[in-house]
């Protein structure tokens, strides 16, 4: 923070003094110069003695005095996934192109990249940029070496949230995003009734199960087809890492291997991989498919019916939901007061927003 000093004459604004402030509130100059100046050392209540006193005078501009009465920001950091999962570069898009509607809750947020499936390299990233902020949030592997990270800093008294996916027997604050396992029900349900009657193997593909939220959507998926859909038989799920290419060549194989392949739930991100294999199969519309989040990508392919339904989450609600949050455990108050859960949306090419 720029100290006031440096842009406020010894006169003041109009002809008062730091003597007159110093006469009208009582103190020292030098107890003055210090408040002005924003040194450590003084109590609060004298600080607002003499900011009421340097009002009163006119001694600064208002601008001034509201900067210096303001509160510093709450310093933020979001860790995220290393690739080129969109839905992650939504969210980390949005953390650093809306400052302003961060502005109201005091905050400054920025964003850390790390690589997002090893979970030592994650634990480590954590302590290191946990203990430079005063508020993290990141998403979780679910790994002992990420739990032991993450209750060591809230032990040093570092406030962290879980994002899209959570983190199990952990001292996490609270947990950001949807309900994994009623969002793998819901995709199984959608499956399910495009399908109707038919018989016929369905595929899921993952971004790995080291995620929590990718193994509650799995989870969710196949209980709803087995409670639901006995005609459909699950094959065992395949991961790809959230990355298309590697989608790709799972799709392909699974094409290749299972001609009664009639469904396929991308758990995780990259659908654009498991829709190069389909159309390069001519398998459009004869193979449903049904992923995750509202991308670029995920639209078009929506829209030219390759895919049959997105299940999706506002990466925007979440992020204001940390800063939120964060706000609330600084204030004192409950985590989740006043904060509306993310829920669960389906959208499908007719309601494309």
């Amino acid at each position: 923070m720029t100290e006031i000093a440096s842009v406020v004459p010894a006169s003041g604004h109009g002809r008062t003094r730091v003597t007159d402030i110093a006469r009208l509130s009582g103190l020292s100059t030098a107890t003055v110069d210090r408040v002005l100046n924003q040194r450590k050392g003084v109590r609060p209540a004298t600080v607002q003695r003499v900011l009421k006193v340097a009002a009163e005078l006119e001694y600064l501009p208002e601008q001034d005095l509201y900067n210096m009465i303001r509160p510093r920001p709450m310093q933020l950091t979001f860790l995220l996934p290393a690739g080129i999962n969109r839905f992650i570069g939504m969210l980390g898009d949005y953390i650093e192109i809306n400052e302003e509607q961060f502005a109201p809750f005091n905050v400054q947020c920025r964003r850390q990249v790390v690589e997002g499936f090893d979970p030592k390299v994650l634990a480590e990233n954590l302590l290191h940029y946990g203990r430079r902020t005063e508020g993290i949030a990141f998403i979780a592997l679910e790994h002992p070496l990420v739990r032991e990270a993450v209750n060591t800093l809230v032990d040093e008294g570092i406030p962290v949230l879980t994002l899209v996916s959570d983190l199990s027997n952990s001292k996490r604050a609270a947990y950001v995003g949807v309900d994994n396992r009623a969002a793998g029900r819901t995709a199984g349900f959608f499956l399910g009734r495009f399908l109707g009657q038919q018989r016929g193997k369905v595929a899921m593909i993952a971004g790995s199960l080291s995620y929590r939220g990718h193994e509650e959507r799995e989870l969710g998926f196949l209980q709803l087809l087995q409670e639901v859909f006995p005609n459909l038989q699950v094959l065992d799920l395949r991961e790809g890492q959230d990355d298309p290419n590697k989608n790709y060549q799972q799709t392909r194989a699974l094409l290749a291997q299972h001609p009664d392949l009639i469904g396929i739930y991308n758990i995780g991100g990259a659908s654009d991989g498991v829709a190069r294999a389909i159309k390069e199969a001519d398998l459009k519309h004869r193979v449903m498919f049904i992923g995750h989040e509202l991308t670029p990508d995920t639209r078009g392919l929506l829209i030219d019916g390759t895919m049959d339904a997105v299940i999706n989450q506002n990466a925007q609600i979440e992020i204001m939901n940390c800063v939120r949050i964060f706000a609330n455990l600084r204030e004192g108050k409950a985590p989740l007061a006043g904060i509306e859960a993310v829920r669960v949306g389906v959208i499908v090419r007719e309601n494309l927003p």
